[in-house]
């Protein structure tokens, strides 16, 4: 199993600018790049994705402040076929560079 995962601080606008890019490419119907701290990882979702979105403001205990965030996933499955072959050529593609 590949995963990215990553935390960094960003501008709005580059946040934005990223999403828009994602959104492009999930539009695109084909494979989906996922660039993050220098990590990378290529997924072909399905066409029928799960959205989950989620907002949350946790307030602090001085009750001065809170935390907010916004978390979005999409979730999908595939054959354990489609994905092992994903992964071969994935594998295949580091050895080339």
């Amino acid at each position: 199993m590949s995963e990215v995962e990553t935390e960094s601080e960003k501008s709005r606008a580059e946040i934005a600018a990223y999403l828009r890019d994602l959104a492009d490419q999930l539009e695109g119907g084909g494979e989906v790049t996922l660039e993050l701290g220098g990590q990378q990882i290529q997924m072909t979702p399905a066409e029928s994705v799960t959205f989950k979105l989620e907002g949350e403001s946790d307030p602090s205990e001085s009750g001065t402040e809170s935390k907010e965030s916004i978390e979005l996933e999409l979730v999908w499955w595939q054959s354990k076929a489609q994905g092992e072959a994903a992964q071969q050529q994935q594998g295949a593609g580091e050895t080339e560079r």
